[in-house]
């Protein structure tokens, strides 16, 4: 089982203060990495790094500017000297706080123009930012592995029949952005695994389904349906999928998609 070992690697996981980005960070660091957690708070970065052990680092990450990357990429190094696993997670999912428009304002007629450009930047440009700034430390290395957090959703249309309640009313529509900005990841997934291919910087994508947080009764029911495991998953069903990819177990990957959806997108 030594090809599943982590020990003595440098992991960053951005958007790792999220619902599976703690789980992420957690994962690495039981297969032994040094784990950087990247996100916009500091503290709290600072806090959940300490609950992993004494040799992971808090650090604040804003994955959509540059200069932030740079930054703490020299703090990073002259750290553990190295960076061998980057996990793109850092994403914006769409979430409306006014209920009372939520079902009109989600309607891709009249979904806000700002929104769709924040998820261009942060899913999109963010997950290429990062790879450029923090994989060049791995090129340069001639090792590394590149994970980038997709969605079935980057694969499949939503279907919108999973936000209609019990009285068959539609409560929102799942917006246009993320499923086209999860699209793109997997992309540029493909791309970068090509460019860096020579360097030996692998590059794959990881595509979970969707995980059960305090949803709905009635879409919790309509996404069982629709799984042929009966569920959606619990936010530690991706430990496995990401220790492989960053391990050397999945050494001849790259370029990949891997799905962990329950069969959601197989029917």
């Amino acid at each position: 089982m030594n090809i599943f070992s982590l020990e003595n690697k440098v992991a960053i996981v951005t958007g790792a203060l999220g619902l599976l980005g703690k789980q992420h960070c957690a994962a690495l660091a039981n297969a032994g990495a040094n784990v950087v957690i990247a996100d916009m708070d500091k503290k709290a970065c600072m806090e959940f790094a300490a609950t992993l052990g004494p040799n992971h680092l808090g650090i604040k990450m804003d994955v959509t500017k540059e200069n932030s990357l740079e930054a703490s990429r020299d703090i990073i190094m002259n750290k553990y000297c190295r960076i061998d696993i980057l996990v793109n997670n850092a994403a914006i999912n769409d979430k409306f706080e006014d209920e009372s428009i939520i079902l009109s304002q989600s309607k891709f007629e009249n979904y806000p123009l700002d929104l769709w450009q924040r998820s261009l930047q942060v899913n999109i440009t963010g997950v290429f930012l990062c790879s450029r700034v923090f994989g060049m430390v791995m090129a340069n290395q001639n090792s590394g592995s590149i994970i980038n957090i997709a969605s079935t959703y980057g694969i499949v249309a939503p279907d919108q029949n999973l936000y209609k309640d019990e009285n068959n009313n539609q409560t929102f529509y799942k917006t246009a952005s993320y499923p086209t900005t999860k699209g793109a990841v997997i992309s540029f997934t493909r791309f970068l695994a090509a460019y860096w291919g020579p360097k030996n910087v692998r590059v794959n994508s990881l595509s979970p389904g969707g995980v059960e947080n305090n949803h709905e009764n009635f879409f919790v029911n309509n996404y069982k349906k629709k799984t042929p495991l009966g569920r959606m998953s619990s936010p530690t069903d991706y430990h496995g999928a990401i220790v492989f990819l960053a391990s050397n177990a999945s050494s001849y990957m790259t370029g990949a998609n891997l799905v962990v959806d329950g069969g959601f997108t197989a029917i």
